[in-house]
């Protein structure tokens, strides 16, 4: 302030040459921009909703056989994917019992093979009628007899194997942990709920909107999503709509597919442009050209080599364009999309790219 004050008492004491070096210090500096084109198409009118996020497909993960937790391996909130480790049981009588029954099946091997030398003994001396038919019989009786327990060891060791396989407890599918009911040094039973996990790959919003807009949606269609707490923008697709309306409102509830994420939670917000009108001619705006000024909405366009601020009325939404029906816009116009941030209107501009292709 105090420099202006005094150039502008010089321009008094001075004259005409000091008053042209205070208009050219209060000039805007050139701007470098880059520029599209609005393009004019017909789009239908959209609104947003707020619709809670959910995992379709969540696995209350249990345990198939009883035992002492040992280790575990996730907390709520972790990423896994399909057969990491989650849960650990303690296996320490379980392998003595396996060595056990490997012990048993090795000893089964040897009467199997005593009772064989006995048994082909037998069989000789009864072709010459040098053997009771009973001592016959008893010894193929004991040679079946250890085939059939070897058999029955082998069966339970199998057994035991398969349940050391199950005392490691493993994720079903790539997921979020969403709740964890176990921890170390628990007891847990055949059947016990231990872990939550939610599939990542089933991540959906539920939107309700009134019956009267079915007829503006269409299953497969792409939508604009914003998850609220993140800010974070994205694509769903519209997959289904709920078959039962609420017996209240009369809404139907869209579900709403959106790509994989891992920082969410269930039931937690988001925003979706669902179309709310028939199809009007509208005026399409790239999103980077959009600014905010006082709470509104604007974009610069370029009119003899200068900056001029023009505002935005939105009616709708697409994933990287919003659609205007303010009437100062026309097919082909140029808008800045880049360089837009520290324009001010009628601030000097030299275009160094466009994004239509023209230089």
């Amino acid at each position: 302030m105090r420099i202006l004050q005094t150039l502008l008492v010089l321009a008094i004491l001075h004259g005409p040459m000091v008053h042209v070096s205070i208009l050219q210090a209060r000039e805007p500096s050139l701007a470098r921009v880059v520029t599209s084109k609005i393009v004019v198409e017909k789009i239908a009118q959209s609104h947003s909703f707020i619709g809670t996020l959910y995992y379709e497909r969540i696995s209350h993960v249990s345990s198939e056989v009883s035992g002492l937790v040992n280790k575990i391996n996730v907390r709520a909130g972790d990423r896994v994917n399909i057969g990491d480790p989650l849960v650990y049981l303690d296996t320490e009588i379980l392998e003595k019992e396996i060595i056990f029954q490997q012990n048993q099946i090795e000893l089964a091997g040897l009467t199997i093979r005593h009772t064989q030398v006995n048994f082909d003994r037998m069989d000789a001396l009864r072709k010459n009628n040098s053997v009771s038919e009973r001592d016959y019989d008893d010894a193929r009786f004991l040679h079946q007899e250890a085939l059939l327990k070897k058999f029955s060891a082998q069966t339970l060791l199998e057994k035991l194997w398969i349940q050391k396989r199950k005392s490691v407890i493993n994720a079903p599918f790539d997921g979020i942990v969403l709740e964890k009911n176990v921890d170390s040094g628990d007891w847990v039973h055949q059947g016990k709920q231990l872990i939550d996990i939610g599939s990542v790959n089933d991540l959906f919003i539920r939107v309700p909107i009134a019956e009267t807009l079915l007829r503006f949606v269409s299953i497969g269609q792409s939508v604009p999503v914003v998850i609220n707490a993140l800010d974070k923008e994205m694509i769903g697709t519209i997959e289904n709509l709920s078959p039962t309306a609420d017996a209240k409102t009369k809404n139907i509830f869209l579900k709403i597919r959106i790509p994989m994420l891992t920082r969410v939670a269930q039931n937690m917000s988001a925003t979706v442009e669902i179309a709310t009108g028939s199809r009007q001619t509208l005026s399409m705006i790239p999103r980077d050209a959009l600014i905010r000024f006082q709470g509104k909405d604007f974009v610069y366009t370029v009119q003899d080599k200068k900056a001029v601020r023009l505002p935005v009325h939105i009616v709708a939404y697409q994933p990287d364009k919003v659609g205007a029906d303010n009437a100062h816009f026309t097919d082909g116009m140029p808008i800045v999309v880049d360089g837009n941030e520290r324009l001010r209107p009628g601030q000097a501009v030299v275009i160094v790219d466009n994004k239509s292709g023209e230089k």
